[in-house]
């Protein structure tokens, strides 16, 4: 199945913690300050789950949550978070195939993007937005490459990355898409960025810009 990391997910945080120290986990919990209280909750791609638990410590109830994750092992290991007095369901789904009739106070993808081909981002973002409130924020954080001026290592560990998750993984991706175009496209604007790892890793905060 593609993009599917079940045959990593028991070690797949600590691989991660090996390569970034902290730097991962920095660029996900820097935006939940922006998370209302009582706000409905998509996080697409999860991964292991331990989000759930920082989003606990600040909002200890009163979330809904709805935790889409391809990875049946993956969710597995999610399903075990301390997750507070908050309301999760968990699907074990593509987000690509997931499909739903509500409308999300706050979107979540980490890491989401770098997994897929131009064609499939188009179709996942287009589904997300959709799925946004018209007032909503998407938080979005992952790996960020500027051809001229991201560092020679940068561009290295981004294509041994790449090939590792094709491997291990069957990731889609063979190149990091930019996907600025896909929110000015669709209208959204940066309200808060945040920069780690050198620049290697961004993080954002999108709202809506209405007219």
């Amino acid at each position: 199945m593609k993009n599917n990391y079940d045959h990593i997910a028991g070690n797949y945080d600590w691989l991660s913690r090996v390569i970034f120290g902290r730097q991962l986990i920095s660029s996900q919990t820097c935006l939940l300050q922006h998370i209302p209280a009582g706000s409905k909750i998509l996080i697409a791609g999860g991964g292991t789950g331990w989000i759930l638990e920082e989003i606990s410590k600040i909002h200890s109830s009163g979330l809904s949550i709805t935790y889409v994750e391809i990875s049946q092992k993956m969710i597995q290991l999610a399903e075990r978070r301390n997750t507070g007095q908050n309301q999760v369901n968990f699907i074990n789904a593509a987000i690509e195939d997931f499909v739903t009739t509500k409308q999300y106070d706050i979107i979540f993808t980490a890491f989401l993007f770098d997994n897929f081909e131009e064609e499939k981002i188009s179709l996942v973002f287009e589904n997300l937005s959709r799925m946004l409130d018209r007032h909503g924020k998407w938080l979005f954080a992952d790996f960020f490459i500027d051809k001229n001026q991201s560092s020679w290592w940068q561009k290295l560990l981004l294509k041994v990355m790449l090939i590792f998750f094709r491997i291990v993984s069957d990731i889609e991706a063979s190149a990091l898409t930019p996907t600025d175009p896909y929110f000015e496209t669709g209208h959204f604007h940066k309200m808060f960025e945040y920069s780690h790892f050198s620049g290697f890793i961004r993080s954002y905060v999108y709202v809506r810009i209405l007219k």
